[in-house]
């Protein structure tokens, strides 16, 4: 064979074997996905088993969630009437109108405090205890993943606003601790335990942290809440309007189908 021959022939089989023949571009635009392009993506962890997440701290290491909530959680009031909770304040707009509105109403609730906010605002801790409302530890900063930290970090933490608490209130009494985000373990469980709380959880969570308005929130609360059902609202961390607005409506629900109680 001629060496142009051999050439065209070559050529030839090139072009039949990478699929172009006859073919133009526009046929092979056209043709179905590849199988690359057609395998699947991975799946996303499922909620109920969160994949291991790395602290951005190196020198705070933290472990995988468990699958489940851990066992000892306080999540009823143990009677009929319900509990409101309040989370992440004292706040020095919002926890003094949210403290009115329950005046208003005539009833007590468990203020969740965080220990930075009661280091700044003693004065809010004091008027939480002065109108007969119960107190809770909510962590030094809100540290999402604390409960997975190593158990004296844990303690010092809890110790810490404990500490600032008392600052504020001589002898108060902090009989709970909530975890932030309900992200529990059961080394956070026990600490609290050591240090004399019970770890208060919820069974009715209206989402008024992602800020739905106020008939929103108080419809999830009257659709979820149940005989001895906790209630978790927030008073800090953001503009709480909505929440405000909702408490006289929620409230006056709540007392009529169950009563109002404070954790004890």
């Amino acid at each position: 064979m001629r060496p142009r021959a051999v050439l065209a022939s070559g050529l030839c089989l090139a072009l039949l074997l990478g699929g172009c023949g006859d073919s133009t571009t526009s046929d092979r635009k056209n043709a179905g996905p590849s199988p690359v392009a057609s395998a699947p993506l991975p799946a996303e962890p499922s909620p109920a088993t969160p994949a291991p997440t790395r602290s951005l701290d190196p020198r705070r290491p933290v472990r995988p969630l468990p699958p489940k909530l851990p066992a000892g959680l306080h999540r009823t009031t143990g009677v009929r009437a319900v509990a409101l909770t309040f989370d992440d304040g004292p706040d020095p707009v919002w926890t003094p109108k949210v403290l009115d509105r329950l005046r208003a109403a005539r009833v007590t609730a468990t203020f969740c405090v965080v220990g930075t906010q009661a280091r700044r605002h003693p004065d809010l801790v004091r008027r939480i205890v002065r109108e007969g409302h119960q107190l809770c530890n909510h962590s030094w900063h809100h540290d999402m993943d604390l409960a997975r930290r190593p158990a004296a970090e844990i303690r010092r933490d809890l110790a810490r606003t404990n500490t600032a608490i008392r600052a504020a209130v001589p002898g108060a009494k902090v009989p709970f601790y909530r975890q932030p985000g309900g992200r529990w373990t059961r080394e956070v469980v026990t600490v609290a335990k050591q240090l004399g709380m019970r770890s208060l959880h919820w069974n009715v969570d209206p989402q008024d942290w992602g800020k739905p308005t106020a008939p929103t929130i108080t419809k999830r609360v009257r659709a979820a809440a149940r005989p001895g059902s906790v209630v978790l609202l927030h008073d800090g961390g953001g503009n709480r309007a909505a929440t405000l607005a909702a408490c006289p409506h929620l409230i006056t629900d709540l007392k009529r189908r169950y009563g109002v109680t404070r954790l004890r």
